[in-house]
C-alpha cells in the first residue's frame, strides 16, 4: 500500500532458495498488478529472462531502501545491504506509481 492504496494484488512469494533462484524464468511478461516477492533477498539477477523488470528493495519494516527501474535480461542488480525483501514488478511500475526511496509499502500475505 502507498497512501492507503492497494498497488499490487497478484504477488507470488519466492521464499525458498530454489524458488528465488528460478524466480520469473519461463514467464513471457508480468501483467500490471502482478509481481513476485523474494524473501530473503538483497540482490537480483535476470539471467534466462526475456523481459525487463522493476525492482523494489524493502527493509524489515517495508521501507523502500533501493529502486531499480527496467533491469534488462541477463543483468545483475546492485546489492542493497539494508534490504530483506525484493518486489519484482513489471517494467514501468516504479514510475507509474511514483515509488521513491523511503516510501513504506505494507505487505499483506
Amino acid at each position: 500500500m502507498k497512501d492507503g492504496k492497494v498497488l499490487f494484488r497478484d504477488v507470488g512469494l519466492a521464499g525458498t532458495f530454489f524458488r528465488r533462484l528460478t524466480g520469473l524464468w519461463g514467464r513471457r511478461e508480468l501483467a500490471p498488478g502482478e509481481g513476485l516477492l523474494l524473501s530473503p533477498c538483497r540482490q537480483v539477477h535476470t539471467c534466462f529472462m526475456s523481459f525487463p523488470i522493476d525492482l523494489v528493495f524493502l527493509d524489515t519494516k517495508g521501507k523502500i531502501v533501493g529502486l531499480v527501474a527496467g533491469l534488462a535480461p541477463w543483468k545483475i542488480s546492485p546489492r542493497f545491504s539494508d534490504a530483506v525483501l525484493v518486489l519484482e514488478l513489471p517494467a514501468g511500475t516504479i514510475e507509474e506509481y511514483g515509488l521513491q526511496k523511503n516510501d513504506v509499502l505494507e505487505i499483506h500475505r
